[in-house]
């Protein structure tokens, strides 16, 4: 298994280790539990270094990034951020992706990390300009500390005023003397940040933001956490919601698709073609947002039914620690996708209720 810098930090912390997607990572320190309701109501630290950075420079790089994105790259501002997707000709999704802007020419990719190497190679294989494209991924880790005490935390340890980074952007600065990308972005429907910063120094930030949020509660988070916390937002997860057959109409989307962005190419971006043919007639499945009223935990792959026939499947589910119930996200035949909807998820040998619902489960708390 790959391993971040702070593999060794976590051993220390008795984490329980995992492999997820080729990276030996902490799925959890104490309780999957414990460390949701940190967040949702101290502070969270996770190690996210196992996330991609590509690096696109250079006159032709937005026109590069707009050839290969479904938004509309050319509205980010210098030290902004914005959330999309790079698809293939059939409409499929190669990857979701922030692209964090520095300038007109500079723009760093945060993509998912089972996909650093193919989303590299996509994008060198389609790049038509002189544009220079980097991996930077072995040389930067990525730490996220998300909650409502966050920038209280984070601001013991800075000279930059936190407070100025909106919502979707970023600051370059020092956090305990480290040169830092401070971006206020995250996955979990909380305030919070993500630190870009050189690998080797991953070790001695975790440590002093550790202590500085020790007061305030702030726990390690493993995967485990960082999975239902996300999922009470509907935030997808690539190889669950989003994969090489399902791109983002179907997946409810559909506001970081621009059809009539500007492009310097002539058939605009990498299955747009697809995308509009979807668009005008229909995706024959949608993501769908359930609840399960009544005991049941959906897990992926469970089939999901209406009147004992099989309409789709689950992508993903869990335990909700803040609603305390069973919730989860699948794709099902349009037809059946109405928010009010009465379905069946199989467990096992026994079906269970559950109930169509609009997503997310839970109001996001990020300050926008």
């Amino acid at each position: 298994m790959k391993k971040t810098p702070l593999f060794e930090t976590h051993q220390a912390l008795n984490a329980k280790i995992i492999d997820f997607g080729g990276w030996g990572m902490p799925v959890q320190y104490s309780s999957v539990l414990e460390e949701h309701r940190a967040v949702r109501n101290a502070a969270g630290l996770f190690d996210v270094s196992h996330m991609g950075e590509i690096e696109v420079k250079g006159r032709d790089a937005l026109a590069l990034l707009q050839s290969l994105a479904t938004n509309d790259v050319s509205k980010i501002p210098d030290s902004g951020a914005q959330y999309t997707v790079m698809c293939y000709p059939n409409g499929g999704t190669v990857d979701d992706l922030l692209i964090y802007r520095h300038s007109q020419d500079h723009y760093l990719l945060c993509v998912n990390a089972s996909n650093i190497e193919k989303d590299f190679q996509w994008i060198l294989e389609n790049n038509k300009t002189p544009a220079e494209v980097t991996d930077l991924s072995p040389q930067t880790a990525q730490l996220a500390i998300q909650g409502p005490r966050s920038e209280f935390v984070m601001q013991k340890l800075t000279e930059t005023d936190l407070s100025s980074i909106r919502y979707y952007h970023f600051q370059r600065g020092k956090i305990h003397g480290i040169e830092s990308i401070i971006a206020r972005t995250g996955y979990t429907g909380e305030d919070g940040f993500e630190i870009f910063l050189p690998a080797g120094k991953a070790a001695d930030l975790w440590r002093e933001i550790s202590e500085a949020g020790k007061e305030e509660g702030l726990l390690p988070v493993g995967l485990g956490a960082r999975d239902t916390l996300r999922l009470e937002m509907g935030y997808p997860l690539y190889g669950h919601e989003l994969d090489q057959d399902h791109g983002p109409l179907c997946a409810g989307l559909g506001w970081i698709v621009k059809m009539d962005k500007e492009s310097n190419f002539s058939g605009n971006f990498i299955g747009r073609d697809a995308l509009l043919r979807q668009k005008e007639q229909g995706p024959g499945e949608r993501l769908i947002g359930f609840e399960i009223p009544g005991r049941g935990i959906p897990r992926a792959e469970y089939p999901i039914l209406k009147n004992g026939e099989v309409i789709g499947k689950v992508t993903s589910g869990s335990f909700s620690p803040s609603l305390n119930k069973g919730i989860g996200m699948g794709y099902v035949r349009t037809e059946y996708a109405a928010p009010g909807g009465e379905l069946e998820i199989g467990i096992r040998s026994n079906t269970a209720p559950c109930v169509v619902v609009k997503t997310p489960f839970c109001k996001s708390k990020v300050k926008k």
